[in-house]
């Protein structure tokens, strides 16, 4: 039922622009690609805001990489393979932890200033990391600072061009070769762009989630636009829910960084136990996925909306310098994190599957790339170690665009002048009259999100998933509309990954990180310690995991 389209193509009716790469997304993936590959290409970024609009502003832990004397890459490999339970690539791990440290000076070289004591970079320890390999800035701000250092660089460079408000449709494919994307101007108009390259950077997909830490902008985009292009997508049903996001009536769902359960905070339920001794040996260390079922527990339990996070027997002063954004973000709602407890509940935070790729960040469809949140390196397997995720974005980043000079130069196919999406559409129903209006793509997404949180969420069962499945299939018939706003392109993304998502979740019977199956509580490594692989057009596959 998804088409391989959103839109009917007429290219020749479509201005034409040539650069030597696009790149698609503005988070420190898109910025620290679009920078390497600017030494020698011409670099186009589309963005659907602006350079500071993406999920790495607000990532507040921090960039994992091995600093310390006592730490070495093999620690960081173990930890980063424990937590993947299973599912990480070894090769793609091994990447990670050797290449990281260098990265991590790169974008020192290039003006990120994190925090530093005596003059030595400041290293904290989160969740299911044996070692401090935590760098940060400004106290929880790390996102914030790195896209603040890149995007001054990607501004100021004569061959990066940025298009800001500006919305990526379709790609365009001949042969499996991916020659550019359909983009939409901020005034509606097309235009066709062509490249020697296409990089896919475009974030994930918090908001198939009514309760998110992500922002807006976080639909899906790129998996969807990729899976409808032809590319393999792997392992969507492995969704990461940050334990610990702020649960207060009038705020949004804030993240409250893992780094403070690295400084000692504690949860607590209402009662004040500190209730994580009962779950695992690590406590508040533990991986994510077991904090977020715990916390889901103790809430159930107690019929409650949240439980607490207590980290005051820090002082005022410290946690201002430490945490200053967390701080002043919870002062602003009453709450003094050095006197009151915080009130948390877990939240989607991060998308482990993604674009198929190998270790040079290429997809399936030539001259495609994917890089971040969207791709899937291998690295994060069933559940990503926390910070890992920054240092994936620049290390595969730098290996994209080393794979992206070796490309021949692009010849240029005979393409049809005009592709009709709508006769690919197998869904076939009448479709009712409608107003075309902003207000009913928004009551479709919230629809859509209450699906995924109900049936998909942090605990999933075979009649949930059935059932959710059931329910975003009949939101298909959104395909059926012309896809001429943002809202209505939007929401077909996120169907696209909801379906996706749920699919590959109903398929997994068992439980293994970010996946929960309360009918198949355990983790079988006999028939699960492999990858789900969605094709369009080609259904659900199994891929041996490399894992060791």
């Amino acid at each position: 039922m998804i088409p391989s389209r959103l839109i009917d193509y007429h290219l020749s009716e479509y201005i034409h622009k040539q650069v030597d790469v696009i790149i698609i997304g503005s988070g420190i993936a898109g910025l620290f690609a679009a920078i390497s590959a600017s030494e020698y290409k011409h670099v186009l970024m589309i963005t659907k805001k602006s350079l500071l609009d993406s999920n790495t502003r607000y990532a507040q832990g921090g960039i994992a990489a091995v600093i310390a004397a006592d730490d070495s890459p093999l620690y960081h490999r173990q930890d980063t393979l424990l937590a993947g339970a299973g599912l990480c690539s070894s090769s793609a791990v091994d990447v990670l932890v050797q290449e990281g440290p260098a990265g991590v000076q790169e974008l020192i070289r290039l003006g990120t200033l994190f925090d530093t004591i005596d003059g030595q970079l400041e290293l904290t320890r989160e969740g299911a990391h044996s070692h401090r390999r935590i760098l940060h800035a400004n106290g929880d701000s790390t996102g914030y600072e790195i896209v603040r250092a890149l995007s001054q660089h990607v501004a100021e460079h004569p061959r990066i061009e940025v298009w800001d408000e500006h919305l990526a449709i379709d790609l365009v494919t001949h042969h499996n070769e991916c020659t550019g994307v359909i983009v939409k101007q901020p005034d509606d108009r097309l235009i066709y762009v062509q490249a020697e390259a296409t990089v896919i950077c475009s974030g994930g997909s918090g908001q198939l989630y009514q309760y998110t830490t992500n922002p807006d902008v976080a639909t899906g985009d790129g998996v969807a636009m990729a899976y409808r292009a032809g590319a393999q997508v792997r392992d969507m049903e492995f969704i990461q829910f940050h334990p610990t996001a702020l649960c207060y009536p009038g705020a949004p769902r804030f993240l409250i960084s893992e780094a403070l359960r690295g400084e000692g905070a504690i949860l607590r339920n209402h009662t004040g136990e500190a209730f994580m001794a009962n779950y695992h040996l690590l406590k508040e260390l533990a991986p994510r996925d077991i904090v977020a079922r715990a916390i889901i527990s103790e809430m159930e339990k107690e019929e409650s909306t949240c439980v607490y996070l207590d980290i005051t027997h820090e002082s005022e002063e410290t946690l201002k310098r430490r945490f200053p954004t967390i701080f002043a973000t919870c002062m602003s709602y009453g709450l003094n994190i050095a006197q009151d407890w915080i009130p948390v509940a877990p939240a989607a935070h991060y998308m482990m599957g993604g674009i198929k790729t190998d270790l040079q960040g290429a997809s399936s469809v030539q001259r495609l790339f994917a890089c971040g949140e969207v791709s899937s390196t291998g690295i994060h397997g069933a559940n990503r170690l926390a910070s890992n995720s920054l240092s994936e974005a620049i290390v595969f980043g730098k290996r994209v665009v080393q794979q992206i000079l070796q490309l021949p130069p692009l010849v240029e196919p005979e393409q049809e002048s005009s592709l009709s999406a709508k006769d690919m559409l197998s869904y076939d129903k009448n479709v009712p009259e409608f107003t075309n209006s902003a207000e009913q793509w928004i009551s479709w997404r919230l629809e859509l999100q209450q699906i995924m949180g109900q049936y998909a969420g942090l605990r999933r069962t075979s009649v949930s998933l059935q059932e959710g499945l059931t329910k975003l299939e009949a939101l298909g018939i959104i395909f059926e509309y012309p896809m001429n706003t943002k809202e209505a392109i939007e929401l077909s993304n996120m169907l696209t990954c909801a379906l996706l998502v749920m699919r590959s979740a109903l398929y997994r019977e068992e439980s293994r990180g970010g996946h929960y199956r309360e009918d198949f509580p355990e983790r079988n490594d006999t028939d699960w310690q492999q990858h789900i692989v969605q094709q369009i057009h080609q259904g659900l596959t199994k891929e041996s995991s490399d894992d060791v």
